[in-house]
């Protein structure tokens, strides 16, 4: 296992920037959905089992309302589109900053299986693990205090709140306004948990209704 003791950072952060280089890598290449998927897992989840595996934590005390926020997630995610269709078509969700609400998983792609599977796996498993390693459990500490050991899980000030919430927000392009509300719940949770378990399995569900979602109703957008 890869000593941690000097760079306590490396664990919390690693994984989100293994996953953000090969985000962009991969586009580079010809697309291959199999592949891509397939690596983006074996790569991102070994960095999270040599390098997060010291501060990672399943345990989740809160459980039954986790799971609840995290469907509460998934019903603000999708319910703007669901109540005003079009609504993202409007110029504040399409444009050259944001981008444009279309997904990025290939059309010819859409009916295999192993494909499906595996991006299924990646949001639902890995994205919600690299994720709140890092939104959660180290940047609002880290704000609050470069040595970040020293403040409590959980400990946010109002500025902090609001700035990893936006940040947060715009990781999601043209789903920005979606995903600042997700970030306040996320980041409120991590507040009232304390737990960074609670906080990975609120994610995880949000994720795993959304790609179930995005399946079974063709919203092929949201990927």
């Amino acid at each position: 296992m890869i000593s941690l003791s000097r760079w306590p950072s490396v664990a919390y952060v690693a994984p989100f920037a293994v996953f953000m280089i090969l985000l962009g890598s991969l586009r580079l290449l010809p697309a291959d959905p199999v592949r891509d998927q397939a690596v983006m897992l074996l790569l991102v989840g070994a960095v999270i089992w040599l390098v997060a595996r010291p501060v990672l934590s399943f345990r989740a005390p809160q459980w039954l309302a986790s799971i609840a926020v995290g469907v509460v997630v998934f019903i603000v995610w999708i319910g703007p589109d669901l109540l005003l269709p079009g609504y993202r078509n409007g110029l504040l969700f399409s444009n050259g900053i944001v981008g444009h609400p279309i997904g990025s998983f290939p059309e010819a792609a859409r009916g295999d299986p192993l494909a499906l599977a595996l991006r299924f796996g990646r949001a639902a498993l890995l994205v919600p693990i690299l994720e709140e390693l890092f939104w959660r459990a180290w940047l609002p500490r880290w704000a609050i205090d470069t040595n970040f050991q020293r403040v409590p899980l959980g400990s946010f000030t109002p500025a902090v709140f609001w700035i990893t919430a936006l940040l947060f927000a715009s990781e999601h392009g043209s789903y920005w306004d979606v995903g600042l509300a997700a970030g306040l719940i996320y980041n409120w949770w991590m507040q009232r948990t304390r737990s960074l378990g609670d906080c990975i399995l609120a994610h995880a569900v949000t994720n795993a209704c959304l790609s179930a979602y995005v399946i079974a109703a063709g919203r092929w957008e949201y990927w």
